[in-house]
């Protein structure tokens, strides 16, 4: 579950560039000022990995290439809904990842692998609905153009939906796994124990 809540962070900081957006046009209703700082804090974060000396993966480029298109189109138009859509397509892309049966089982703790593999495939398909939800509901928001409402959205609904999915998962993958573990004979249980790292 830990590599799980790092891959989250990760999300968190490939929206982090509109989050400041919203909240600035919020505050200064200067739509250039914003655009230009939100694409300036997409360009610092990639060249903050680099200047590390690391390589940007695939999801930090898009996400500039996503800052600097809607960015551009924003400037264009003056219409900020452009920078709004930027998590929708985020969201989906990584729905779309999530579909791959068994892509969570990587993130389980062994015993969890060895107790209830069936749920990690499961709660993989739940995560890659959440994504999708997250993404209609921000496309719809984003739609109204009401950036009062874009920032309560993304300052609230992302961190506690996926919160709230993670406790979910977590009580549920430890009570179904606990259950199949008293279920076991005494020798299977022996056998599992024996089994588990040092």
């Amino acid at each position: 579950m830990k590599g799980l809540w790092h891959a989250g962070k990760y999300l968190a900081l490939d929206m982090a560039s509109t989050i400041f957006f919203v909240i600035l046009f919020e505050l200064t209703k200067n739509i250039v000022l914003s655009v230009a700082v939100g694409m300036a804090l997409g360009v610092v974060q990639i060249g903050w990995v680099l200047a590390r000396k690391r390589r940007p993966d695939a999801m930090q480029w898009l996400s500039l290439f996503l800052v600097l298109a809607t960015g551009a189109a924003t400037f264009i138009t003056k219409d900020p809904r452009f920078v709004l859509f930027k998590p929708t397509i985020i969201y989906c892309i990584v729905g779309f990842v999530m579909l791959k049966p068994g892509w969570m089982n990587r993130y389980l703790p062994e015993q969890a692998m060895r107790l209830v593999p069936d749920l990690g495939v499961v709660f993989g398909f739940v995560w890659a609905g959440l994504m999708f939800f997250s993404a209609a509901l921000n496309f719809a928001i984003a739609l109204k153009g009401d950036m009062a409402l874009s920032v309560k959205f993304l300052a609230i609904f992302p961190l506690a939906s996926k919160l709230s999915l993670f406790a979910i998962q977590y009580a549920v993958m430890r009570l179904v796994g606990r259950r199949r573990y008293l279920a076991m004979t005494p020798e299977a249980q022996a056998a599992f124990e024996a089994a588990q790292p040092a």
